[in-house]
């Protein structure tokens, strides 16, 4: 690990972070969302070349270092949190890797530890995401069910979990007068990171995976989002959506311009 490399990456100056404080965490997680995507183009490959499958997800340690700091790529949960973790405990906080079950349409979370996430103890305990898509955890959330409401308006609270086979639910709302949405289901139990090597191979292979059909390419701003479709950008401020096309010939283009992602295939 090369802390001072993957603050700069950021866009943080290393000298900066002197201590392990709870501002120092809600910045760097702030600024790793706004910076590096959510992105799945390693599963999926060039949506406009019938010839790249990608290069697939790998989860050691240095590869994640390689394509998300150095090659300034993103990646998904595994990769992005993954990684983040490392940092984390370089920076001297207190980070425990996590299992998660992301929500899907049916209300169900499977497959088991289909998400990694982290939790870190300060002055209490805080799940610290930077490996979701749209809607963005952007500053640490607490544990003991406070809300927490981010520079977007979005809510976001910890409470306890109706399952038998898990502790915590996840819970966000776009206005404070919408009902709560179950964002994932977790336990605080620590994890290495090779716990999710099976889940990893499973999503990035199985036909059902929601990561094997149209690629995926999101990043939060700094007053909404911006997210690519193979045929469109959609970009968020604030309460208002606005979708505009773009051509199978300017969809790189888009691509490095709001992501910085330069994408070729292996």
């Amino acid at each position: 690990m090369n802390a001072d490399a993957y603050l700069v990456r950021l866009g943080l100056d290393p000298d900066a972070f002197v201590e392990p404080t709870l501002s120092a965490l809600e910045q760097v997680q702030r600024t790793h969302v706004q910076t590096v995507p959510f992105e799945t183009l390693a599963v999926t490959g060039d949506p406009f070349d019938e010839s790249d499958d990608g290069d697939g997800v790998r989860l050691e340690r240095p590869h994640l270092f390689e394509k998300i700091v150095e090659r300034e790529r993103g990646g998904f949960c595994f990769e992005l949190n993954g990684l983040f973790n490392w940092l984390l405990c370089e920076l001297g906080f207190d980070a425990d890797r996590i299992a998660a079950r992301v929500v899907g349409d049916d209300g169900a979370g499977r497959p088991p530890a289909n998400h990694h996430a982290n939790v870190v103890e300060l002055d209490q305990r805080y799940v610290v995401d930077v490996g979701m898509g749209v809607p963005t955890m952007r500053r640490p959330l607490p544990l003991d069910g406070s809300i927490r409401t981010d520079d977007v308006g979005v809510s976001w609270r910890v409470v306890e979990c109706d399952r038998p086979d898990e502790t915590y639910t996840t819970q966000y709302r776009d206005d404070s007068d919408a009902d709560w949405q179950n964002r994932y289901y977790f336990s605080d139990t620590p994890r290495e990171l090779t716990y999710f090597e099976a889940t990893c191979d499973y999503l990035q292979s199985a036909p059902e995976s929601p990561f094997t059909g149209d690629p995926v390419v999101s990043r939060a701003t700094g007053d909404g989002y911006v997210k690519l479709r193979p045929d469109s950008l959609v970009r968020r401020v604030g309460s208002e959506e606005t979708e505009e096309p773009v051509e199978a010939g300017a969809w790189h283009r888009v691509l490095e311009r709001e992501f910085g992602v330069r994408y070729r295939p292996a």
